[in-house]
């Protein structure tokens, strides 16, 4: 029996949550900078759930989500970045940051992509 994965958006908490089987298993933060631009500086997954994919699921169904919104982002996680990178995502509109507002923006021990 496969667990049940969905990725929500949580706005009181101001991040996107992966759950697994009801449980939250990572998220995505973000920042609103304006009413329809969001910041998005970190990404993390729960030790006890990583090798699974969760973060890439995590990434590509928000992206989709603030896609549908009409939201513009501005990647500052070296995930969300390298995400990017690699993948597109139909109708979303981005700002990229320059390389400095990256580094500044990097929590401890990551290094923007």
């Amino acid at each position: 029996m496969t667990e049940d994965i969905e990725v929500v958006r949580n706005d009181d908490a101001r991040r996107y949550e992966i759950r697994v089987g009801g449980t939250v298993g990572g998220f995505m933060d973000f920042r609103t900078t304006s009413p329809d631009r969001l910041t998005l500086p970190h990404t993390e997954v729960d030790p006890a759930f990583k090798g699974r994919g969760l973060g890439t699921t995590l990434v590509g169904d928000a992206l989709a989500d603030i896609a549908r919104r009409g939201e513009t982002v501005v990647p500052v996680c070296p995930f969300v970045t390298r995400y990017l990178k690699e993948n597109d995502v139909a109708g979303l509109v981005v700002d990229w940051p320059d390389a400095d507002d990256a580094q500044e923006s990097a929590t401890p021990g990551e290094q923007p992509a």
